[in-house]
Order: C-alpha cells, then sequence, then structure tokens
C-alpha cells in the first residue's frame, strides 16, 4: 500500500508540473495577443492627413482690420529670405481666441488657401491618451509630421485642453504635456529658415493657457476675435449670401441690424433656416392649394376646420413630399427665392450665442418707447451715442472717451429703459448684468465672473456693459465688511482701470441706493458721471402716459378718457414711470372684467 500511495503522489506532482508548464507557455501568448490589439489600435488612430484647404480671405467676411494684420505677419512665409537676412527668427506661432462660432477655425483654413498650402488641422483632445508618455509620443510625432511636411501650417482646435496653467492642473500628465508642447514649439526654431512651420492654435478660454506658451517666440502673436458689429454682419451677410437666390434690392443692413448679438455661424444657421421656410412656404403651400383644389373643387367650405384636422392635414402634406421621388417642375423651381420675411420668421428659430451664454443682446428699446427725460437723454447722448458717431471730433479736440455713467434714482423711474435705449439707438453691443448674478459662494468664483463680463466686453466692442443693482456688487468698503466682497470690489476696480485706454467699450450702471457704494467706484475714471433720474413732474407723467397708451390707441381709450387730467391729478403726484405702466395695465383688466360680467349677463337673459 505504502508503494501505491508513493506513485499516486509521484503522479499527482507530474500533472502539477505539467500544468505549471502550459500556464507558463499560456503567458506569452496572451501578451502577443495584447501586443497585437495594441498594435491594430495604432494603426487605426493614424496621423492627421494634409490636405488643402479652399478657402480663401475673400470667404471671411467682416473682419478687414484682422485681415489686414494678418498679412503683415505673413510675410515671412511668402519671404524668408528677408528675416534670414535681417538674423532674425520669424514668427511661428498665432493664437486666435473669442466666443465660440466668431470664426476661428475658418479663419485659420483662409491663412492655409491664401498661401496655398497644405493644413495638418488636429483636435487637442485627440493628442491626450490615458498611457503614460503616450500623449507626449504623439505631439513629438505630429511636430515631426509638421516639419517633414513643411511648408505647412498645423492648426490646433482647442488647445486649452492640453496647455492649461500648470499651478493650476491636478494631474502630472498635464504638466508633461504642456512641458513637452513648450519644447516642440522651441525646436521649431532650431528648424532651417527654409523649413516654414506656421502652428496656429485656436481656444474661446485664452486665461486659461499656461503663461509659458503666451511668450514671444512661441504664440508670439494673439488675434482676439469678438461678436461682429452692424456693419460686419452686414459685411458676413453678403459673403454667406453670395450663392443663395435672393431678390435684387435685398436689405442686407435691415438683417444687420436685426441680428445683434449673432456671431458667423449663428448667422449661417440664420441662412439655413431662412431657406428651410422658403421649402416650406413654396411646396408645401402649393401643394395645399392643389390638394384643395382636387379635393372641394375649389369650394373653400372646408376652411373652418377643427386644429386637431388641420395638424393632421398637415402632417398628411409633408409625408406626401417626403415619398414623392419625382422631381419638381421648372415652374415651381423658379419661385424658390429667400426672401426678408423668410429670415425674420427664422429669426424666431436660431438664438445667438450671446444669449445662450447668458449675455443679453440689444433689446427692442428706441426713444421713442421712452416718455420725459429730455435732460437725461441729452447727457446719454453726449456721453456714449456722440463719440460712436463722431468719433473723428472726438479725438481732433483730445476729448477722452468717458468710463462711465451711473443713474441713480428711486425705483421704476426707468432707468433701466434709458440704458437699453442707448445701445440700441448707439447700435452697440449691448452686455446686462445684475450684480447679485456674478456673486459665488466660492471662493474666487465671483472674480472669475467679473473678469468673464469684461473679457466678453473687449471682445465684443464697440459694446456697452450695463450693471442692475450695482450696490450689491460693490458696496462701500470698511474693515467689518466680509473679505469675499472686498475682493468683488477690488476686482471691479481693476477692470474698470484696464478700461481706461480702451476705445468703444462703454460702462454703464444703475441704483437706488448711491450712498451705499464704494466711493472709489465713482471716481473719474470710472463711473465719472452720475445722471438722477427722478420721480416725473406734471408734464413728463403726461408724455409716459402717452408713450404707454400708444396715443390712446393701445389699448384703445374711450372719449370721456383725458390723459391731461390723469397726468395732473394729485393721486398722481409721487407716481413714476413703473407706476403709470401698472395703472393703464390695471384699468384695463377692470375694463376687461366689466365686458366680461356684461356678457355673462346678456347670455343669461337669452337663456
Amino acid at each position: 500500500k505504502s508503494t501505491e500511495v508513493s506513485v499516486l503522489e509521484s503522479e499527482r506532482r507530474k500533472t502539477k508540473g505539467k500544468k505549471a508548464k502550459r500556464k507558463k507557455e499560456e503567458l506569452p501568448d496572451v501578451d502577443e495577443e495584447i501586443n497585437s490589439i495594441l498594435l491594430k489600435e495604432k494603426v487605426r488612430s493614424k496621423a492627421p492627413e494634409l490636405y488643402h484647404p479652399s478657402v480663401k480671405f475673400e470667404d471671411v467676411g467682416g473682419n478687414d482690420g484682422t485681415l489686414k494684420e494678418i498679412c503683415k505677419m505673413l510675410i515671412h512665409v511668402r519671404h524668408p529670405e528677408v528675416y534670414k537676412h535681417l538674423g532674425v527668427v520669424p514668427p511661428r506661432g498665432f493664437l486666435l481666441h473669442g466666443p465660440p462660432g466668431c470664426g476661428k477655425t475658418l479663419l485659420a483654413q483662409a491663412i492655409a488657401g491664401e498661401l496655398e498650402l497644405p493644413m495638418l488641422k488636429v483636435a487637442a483632445t485627440e493628442v491626450v491618451s490615458g498611457v503614460s508618455g503616450e500623449s507626449e509620443q504623439k505631439l513629438r510625432e505630429l511636430f515631426e509630421q509638421a516639419v517633414s511636411s513643411a511648408p505647412c501650417v498645423l492648426f490646433i482646435d482647442e488647445i486649452d485642453a492640453i496647455t492649461p496653467k500648470r499651478e493650476v492642473a491636478s494631474k502630472d500628465m498635464e504638466r508633461r504635456i504642456v512641458a513637452q508642447f513648450l519644447t516642440c514649439m522651441d525646436d521649431l526654431n532650431n528648424v532651417a529658415a527654409t523649413t516654414q512651420v506656421l502652428v496656429i492654435g485656436a481656444t474661446n478660454r485664452p486665461d486659461s493657457l499656461d503663461p509659458a506658451l503666451r511668450r514671444a517666440g512661441r504664440f508670439d502673436r494673439e488675434i482676439r476675435l469678438g461678436i461682429p458689429d452692424e456693419a460686419a454682419r452686414e459685411k458676413i451677410l453678403r459673403t454667406l449670401c453670395r450663392k443663395l437666390k435672393l431678390p435684387e434690392s435685398f436689405e442686407f443692413h435691415h438683417l444687420a441690424r436685426l441680428t445683434p448679438g449673432y456671431v458667423g455661424a449663428d448667422l449661417m444657421a440664420l441662412c439655413r433656416e431662412a431657406a428651410m421656410c422658403t421649402v416650406n412656404r413654396v411646396l408645401i403651400k402649393s401643394e395645399q392649394q392643389k390638394k384643395k383644389h382636387i379635393h372641394t373643387g375649389g369650394n373653400a367650405a372646408e376652411e373652418s376646420m377643427g386644429i386637431g384636422t388641420d395638424i393632421l392635414g398637415e402632417l398628411q402634406r409633408l409625408l406626401d413630399l417626403l415619398k414623392k421621388q419625382d422631381p419638381l417642375p421648372e415652374e415651381q423651381l423658379q419661385k424658390l427665392c429667400i426672401e426678408m420675411n423668410d429670415f425674420i420668421v427664422a429669426l424666431s428659430s436660431v438664438q445667438p450665442s450671446a444669449k445662450r451664454e447668458g449675455f443679453v443682446t440689444i433689446p427692442d428699446v428706441t426713444w421713442a418707447d421712452i416718455g420725459a427725460l429730455e435732460d437725461v437723454r441729452e447727457e446719454l447722448t453726449l456721453a456714449i451715442l456722440a463719440p460712436v458717431r463722431n468719433p473723428e471730433q472726438f479725438k481732433a479736440l483730445g476729448l477722452t472717451t468717458p468710463a462711465g455713467v451711473l443713474l441713480a434714482g428711486p425705483p421704476g423711474c426707468g432707468k433701466t429703459l434709458l440704458a437699453k435705449a442707448v445701445a440700441n439707438e448707439s447700435g452697440l453691443n449691448f452686455i446686462s448684468v445684475k450684480g447679485p448674478e456674478l456673486l459665488n459662494m466660492y471662493v474666487g468664483e465671483s472674480e472669475r465672473a467679473v473678469r468673464q463680463v469684461f473679457q466678453r466686453a473687449r471682445n465684443s466692442a464697440p459694446c456697452v456693459i450695463f450693471f442692475d443693482e450695482v450696490d450689491a456688487l460693490c458696496p462701500r468698503r470698511s474693515d467689518r465688511e466680509v473679505r469675499a466682497s472686498v475682493r468683488v470690489v477690488n476686482q471691479l476696480l481693476t477692470e474698470m482701470d484696464g478700461l481706461e485706454n480702451r476705445q468703444q467699450v462703454f460702462i454703464m450702471a444703475a441704483t437706488n441706493r448711491p450712498d451705499i457704494i464704494d466711493p472709489a467706484i465713482l471716481r473719474p475714471g470710472r463711473l465719472d458721471k452720475t445722471l438722477y433720474v427722478g420721480l416725473p413732474p406734471p408734464e413728463d407723467r403726461l408724455a409716459i402716459l402717452k408713450t404707454i397708451t400708444k396715443d390712446g390707441t393701445r389699448p384703445p381709450l374711450d372719449t370721456d378718457v383725458s390723459l391731461d387730467e390723469i397726468a395732473y391729478s394729485q393721486h398722481c403726484d409721487c407716481y413714476t414711470g413703473a407706476d403709470l405702466s401698472a395703472l393703464v395695465r390695471e384699468a384695463s383688466v377692470c375694463a376687461l372684467r366689466q365686458e366680461m360680467a356684461l356678457q355673462n349677463t346678456q347670455s343669461k337673459k337669452g337663456k
């Protein structure tokens, strides 16, 4: 038995040894499979391909000044011998920054297309990898590919994703990527002068980039693309509508005035939506007329059908058009023309980028919507409208643009309405900010919100920044004050000082408590002009009532109603503009209530 047991144990040991050998032999097979999978993935993620953009400078509308500046900076690409003779290293990179949709990518493509150079376009997120060291390797390969393909343009979109500030970076990998990118940019200066590689980066968050990237020798120049003004929007619309079928007398300037806050991408979406409105107007309505003529024989007896039937009929007509494969006749194609009404209908569907990001654009308020306040209107015209409309005269007289205007007065006297009317009449971009909206419970977020507002104003110049309830944002500082509010006031003072030498950026603020505002805000150079908007006298109340009621037409007034008696009545002595508007609204509700009661009484008598 002992011999049998020993034999069994030896067999077990042999089987265990065989299994262990099999496992050791299988492990290299597994490693080979993993390596093959990784190689396949690397083959799939090919290097970006070169392509020749067909976009030219003429396709970029509304940026004539920017294009002129770019042309001066691109001389080294066509004439590298000039820089070589002077012994100067030519600029290697540009940084394009601005709000989303303003045309950064289009401008980069236009630069490559105008120079007739191939373009290497890369999204910054394509460089980032989860494996340690692979992101840096991708960056090195990208720059090596650009150098081997020179002369060319290397365009990196959303560059802030790979070059954040190193002191804020949460991972070591982010710091290594930034360091590798800086090294690659510096290595371009060691390349021969004939090897021209132009690096262009694009971002809408320039403040989040590492400062070392923005120094000379790397991104030498920064080109800011802001929200276009009315004249720039007209040029963009003319560029976008070159191939569209429009009436000969199409009013581009009128459409440009109706689109404040729109950037190039918004205007392109507007043109596309207007074309859809044209298709809806021409095709569906013509199909509807055919169906009506066939089913009713030209009789319009069925026009008073219910809402549900109309919706079902509209859906059926759309389905018929989708199933219809025959080409449209030439007569219908001739009718396809995008009219101004189609653009106006499309405006309700396309929201500008400024509104989506929380910034208010120019409102539909004019001087005609404001009754009285003639003195304040004259001061605002001289302070804001005159420098915009007559800049040469102000420059000849040596007059600097005032930094800001403070509107003070009781609530409901029309301070906010005045600011909206000024922005509308001047045609400037308008950023409305309510003081409490910028305050945040987290440390540093309130100051960052203030910086973002002023950065947007600089990008949108000419622009008016309007701070409503500014007393909540910059109260009087003291030793007992909370440090958070003190930091916000200091940040606001710093930004206002930064605007001192900037043209076409105006600040307006409104408050009903000027006594609690920090005195540093009200010094010359900041909010240096204070205008009091007080309670209206009787003659101003009459003008306000006429404006509210549209001279008695809306709401319609009876013959026995005298606006003069109401305006000069002692009951309205302390009424503001908001109170008078509430008075008219309440009177309309009373009239409606009486009319409804009369109809109910008549219906009961009829029964």
